[in-house]
């Protein structure tokens, strides 16, 4: 069964500012090759970490939400690991969408 994820990333952009597109759609293509189907990509912008931890003081920030089976979070995450450009990654289950029920439209008299 099929559950609802949020990932968000945090890139390593350095220097490469221009090719951040290039890098959303690679990672993309690479929760789909895992089964996953993306709902959702916000691009949430370059943003200074608030204490630096290593040799970058600011990543670019990425948050997709997708669908996807238990075992593929496994997958990416060690896929994601051994990619130089995703500095950290955080993934979180979600709860399921929930339709809302259509209105009752009033009778007329």
């Amino acid at each position: 069964m099929k559950n609802r994820y949020e990932a968000l990333l945090v890139l390593n952009a350095q220097g490469r500012e221009e090719t951040v597109k290039e890098i959303i759609d690679r990672l993309e293509s690479e929760f789909q090759q895992e089964g996953a189907q993306v709902e959702q990509v916000q691009k949430m912008d370059k943003r200074q970490f608030s204490y630096a931890s290593g040799p970058l003081n600011a990543g670019y920030y990425v948050n997709f939400v997708f669908n996807a089976e238990p075992q593929s979070i496994a997958k990416l995450r060690l896929k994601f690991k051994l990619d130089p450009e995703v500095y950290r990654q955080n993934y979180q289950r979600l709860q399921e969408k929930k339709e809302k029920p259509a209105k009752k439209m009033a009778k007329a008299k």
